[in-house]
């Protein structure tokens, strides 16, 4: 840890994506639109659980949305997950959304919610997530603690 991080500072989960803030996805004070953040929040929750359930996954809910500081046109935003509790075809995942100011300056957390997925099958009924002793080694390893 450097010495700019303290305890607070530290992320939970995995980087599932990262992409910068265009001035195209602004409101007009300037920010970041919140929608485009949760877009980036649905898309790597959907990412995290897909990779967990091996299957195509929905998203049915979320919970406890804060939005902590803006995101300014320019920063590059991370999205970490991680998962929280599979159940027989659900998962809740925990979205966290840090930027990076300036491209490579000051670090900051923004936003964090839990996202609950469900696996579906080809018809689009809910199927079961399988165990991790089910899964692909390369599957096993994306989610171990």
């Amino acid at each position: 840890m450097s010495k700019e991080m303290n305890s607070a500072e530290v992320t939970r989960g995995r980087l599932t994506t990262r992409t910068m803030a265009m001035p195209a996805d602004t409101n007009p004070a300037g920010d970041i639109f919140g929608g485009w953040v949760l877009s980036q929040m649905d898309i790597a929750a959907g990412i995290c659980a897909g990779q967990r359930a091996q299957c195509r996954v929905v998203t049915v809910s979320l919970d406890g949305m804060s939005f902590i500081r803006p995101v300014k046109v320019g920063d590059i935003l991370g999205v970490y997950t991680d998962i929280l509790k599979v159940g027989r075809s659900s998962m809740d995942i925990n979205v966290e959304c840090w930027v990076r100011r300036g491209r490579i300056g000051h670090r900051e957390k923004v936003t964090e919610a839990v996202f609950k997925f469900v696996a579906i099958d080809e018809d689009g009924n809910p199927t079961p997530v399988p165990n991790l002793e089910e899964l692909p080694a390369y599957a096993v390893d994306e989610h171990k603690s």
